[in-house]
């Protein structure tokens, strides 16, 4: 069911046009409106909308199979403090030298900050091993 002929005459004699809001209601909703400041607006809000959303960051956490217990307790509290951002946690184990000899030294390590990060964060991608480089990036749950 279209607008009424009265609607589109009243829209035509004041030099606007009628836009359709609801047309599958009953009646169908109809705005006489001016097109171009309409989708204007639009696009007002939309931009608004998009300045307002935060994107979320990878924020990168460093250590080295020689990292304390101590300090990897450091880093997943900071860890966590990221993911209460919203923002996801890439954990990196850089081994250099004759550390590439024993890379199950930077697993324990990264295993040992998955454990720490259970409870508030999953493994979004599994740890992968690129050249001397251990990494895996966490979400929160």
């Amino acid at each position: 069911m279209l607008p009424t002929a009265e609607a589109v005459k009243i829209a035509q004699d004041k030099q606007f046009d009628l836009l359709l809001i609801a047309p599958n209601g009953n009646p169908p909703v109809a705005k006489i409106v001016d097109f171009n400041k309409y989708l204007y607006e639009e696009k007002r809000k939309f931009r608004a909308a998009k300045a307002k959303s935060k994107k979320s960051e990878i924020k990168e956490l460093r250590l080295t199979p020689m990292t304390s217990s101590g300090d990897i307790l450091r880093f997943a509290n900071r860890a966590k403090e990221f993911l209460a951002e919203g923002n996801k946690v890439k954990i990196t184990v850089k081994m250099r030298g004759r550390q590439m000899a024993h890379p199950e030294v930077a697993r324990e390590k990264l295993k040992h900050v998955q454990d720490e990060l259970s409870e508030v964060a999953k493994v979004e991608d599994e740890p992968k091993l690129l050249g001397g480089v251990l990494s895996a990036v966490f979400v929160s749950k």
